[in-house]
């Protein structure tokens, strides 16, 4: 007898920040990622916009909600992303 393996999900797993890693930036929205124009190590104000999501053939600004510096973008032009997805974390 053979153990069968479980089959693996197609539901991309998003890895929990450690704590202390900074603040994550999640999507507000079910959407593609149109542009990110933030990039990794780049300080932002607040307000500053981070990336464009793409929704329901609308674009919508993701913007920093504080200063700080981009330490991990997590997304790509052309992902999909759902409700909750962490995109970019600010530290």
């Amino acid at each position: 007898l053979t153990a069968a393996e479980p089959a693996a999900s197609s539901a991309p797993v998003q890895a929990a920040a450690p704590a202390g890693a900074g603040t994550p930036v999640t999507a507000p929205l079910v959407g593609n990622i149109w542009k990110v124009i933030a990039t990794e190590g780049q300080t932002v104000a607040e307000g500053d916009v981070l990336l464009i999501l793409e929704a329901m053939k609308m674009e919508t600004e993701i913007r920093a909600a504080q200063a700080g510096t981009v330490r991990g973008i997590a997304v790509k032009s052309g992902d999909a992303v759902s409700v909750g997805d962490t995109l970019m974390t600010l530290a």
